[in-house]
């Protein structure tokens, strides 16, 4: 009778020393979207009017038109110009540092919404 009392008291007690546990909801997942690129069109360059090797612009125009950064580079590897966007009627100002046209290569354009 008196294991029996204490097997009732040790498992009560263990009983009262458990905790629970509360788990929220939550959510996982995964998705994806297709990239697609952009179109330039109507490039134009801005030569220096004192010196005429100087490129003091690149001009264009970029369809789709809502973008949020759009940046070019006239030389692999060299610098990146910002430029601004009005309606895709783009303008970047390649004077700092001063693009030239004996060392421009190549116009890489990068643009995002």
């Amino acid at each position: 009778m008196l294991a029996a009392l204490v097997a009732g008291i040790v498992s009560s007690s263990a009983y009262a020393f458990t905790a629970s546990n509360v788990v929220v909801a939550s959510n996982a997942g995964s998705g994806s979207q297709s990239i697609s690129g952009y179109t330039a069109t109507n490039v134009s360059y801005t030569l220096d009017t004192t010196d005429p090797q100087n490129i003091d612009a690149v001009a264009f125009s970029l369809s789709p038109t809502a973008t949020s950064t759009v940046k070019v580079q006239l030389v692999v590897g060299g610098p990146w110009y910002s430029c601004g966007n009005s309606g895709g009627s783009v303008t970047c100002a390649t004077t700092a540092p001063q693009a030239t046209a004996a060392t421009a290569n190549q116009l890489t354009v990068v643009a995002s919404q």
